[in-house]
């Protein structure tokens, strides 16, 4: 393992770290705004969390206070929900997928999670058993490897192609798997690296799953926040293979704090119909708990009656925001962007070190930007590719100007021509 990845290397102005299974990004984030120059009085600037509520541009519909504020009125919504989640939530996620998919999903193909982040422990605590391993992307949502350490499964991690538009290299995959392989992970639109998956790929990916008889987890949180090309959901080849569709309200409504998502069964051919296998998915369900009734119970209004307007605006203003930091990068010569975003909130850069002096790494680079700049990024090393970094570009326009200003003057006077 390389220096800087398993904590025998200190940054100039960081701490030490675990190794990348250990990782999270807000444990990161913590660091970094540590990290900060008390004397520096510019307002610190943050890229780097997938929160765009932080920034007042972006704000949830008004149908969803109102949702809420209706179900804690009626008084209705008091008391503990079913476990698995209220009927009338499981019905209306259901349809609101169906409406995507050449098939009908039913109510009870829906368990309704405390956010999308307990729809992916349940579904790695589902498929595990004694000896089994998961397949994952890298770079990646580190949320996985953390589960999955948990959950004493393996964690296998195949490579994304940033020269292909970050597509999934599936001769790893195939290397990769073997008889103990349960799943394989797929994020689209992507996290962290703004991919948005053709049809035509997604369906080599569930030929494939299907080839080495594993179910695919499609984690489809940024579902439908695609600007440059059109989302497909995996659950339309769930024929093929099966499919366990992750989601929530968090990004699409703009409501991540209210943790409402989902874990559907996208299965056809009826493969997760197996009692033993739906009983396991309860038991899950009894143990953990389920989100706030009264936030289930505003679901169907939520779904139901937010304007296409509200979605468009949203698409238009994370569309600004990636052409912005793509733009901006190309000024700076010690970093690159190999893919332009078609969707979701990040993107991922290339730190060229060998243009720097006095900067060993991605983690020691955040490190001094931060006290330099007081401006935060993700360091790739946070979601699995060292000397990467990453970039949101949900935040409005001025914030991103300044914040990537700031970046350029950083790059310049660190570089080597300087």
């Amino acid at each position: 393992m390389e220096k800087g990845m398993n904590g025998n290397q200190n940054s100039a102005n960081g701490p030490e770290f675990e190794g990348p299974k250990n990782i999270t990004i807000k444990g990161i984030l913590s660091l970094l705004m540590e990290n900060l120059d008390s004397d520096d009085k510019r307002r610190m600037i943050s890229l780097a969390l997938g929160d765009p509520t932080a920034f007042s541009c972006f704000s949830a519909p008004s149908i969803a206070q109102q949702a809420v504020i209706d179900a804690l009125s009626s008084g209705k919504f008091n008391g503990y929900s079913p476990t698995v989640g209220l009927p009338q939530t499981r019905k209306a996620i259901a349809g609101y997928l169906s409406s995507d998919l050449p098939y009908q999903l039913s109510p009870d193909d829906v368990y309704v999670t405390a956010g999308c982040t307990q729809a992916i422990d349940l579904a790695l605590t589902t498929l595990a058993r004694p000896g089994s391993n998961v397949l994952i992307p890298r770079p990646g949502f580190p949320i996985y490897g953390l589960c999955t350490g948990f959950r004493n499964i393996e964690a296998r991690y195949f490579d994304l192609l940033p020269e292909n538009g970050w597509e999934v290299d599936l001769d790893a995959v195939e290397a990769l798997a073997d008889h103990n392989t349960v799943a394989i992970v797929i994020i689209n639109p992507g996290n962290p690296c703004g991919n948005v998956y053709s049809h035509q790929h997604l369906e080599k990916i569930a030929e494939t799953a299907k080839r080495l008889n594993m179910v695919v987890i499609a984690d489809e949180v940024y579902g439908h926040l695609s600007f440059g090309a059109n989302f497909v959901p995996m659950g339309i080849f769930g024929s093929i293979a099966p499919v366990f569709t992750l989601g929530s309200l968090s990004k699409r409504w703009l409501i991540p704090g209210w943790r409402l998502g989902w874990l559907v069964t996208n299965d056809p051919s009826g493969i997760f119909k197996n009692p033993k296998f739906i009983e396991r998915i309860k038991k899950y369900c009894d143990i953990n708990g389920e989100p706030a009734t009264f936030i289930q119970a505003a679901v169907p209004l939520i779904i139901e009656q937010t304007k296409e307007a509200f979605f468009s605006k949203t698409i238009n203003m994370l569309k600004q925001g990636s052409d912005i930091c793509y733009e901006m990068i190309k000024e700076i010569p010690c970093i690159s962007c190999p893919y332009k975003p078609e969707g979701s909130m990040s993107m991922m850069v290339k730190i060229n070190l060998s243009l720097m002096e006095d900067i060993s790494d991605d983690i020691d680079f955040c490190f001094k930007l931060a006290k330099e700049e007081s401006l935060i990024l993700i360091p790739g090393l946070a979601v699995g590719l060292k000397n990467w970094l990453r970039i949101t570009f949900a935040a409005d326009q001025t914030s991103l100007e300044e914040g990537l200003g700031r970046l350029k003057s950083f790059c310049h006077r660190h570089s080597k021509e300087q």
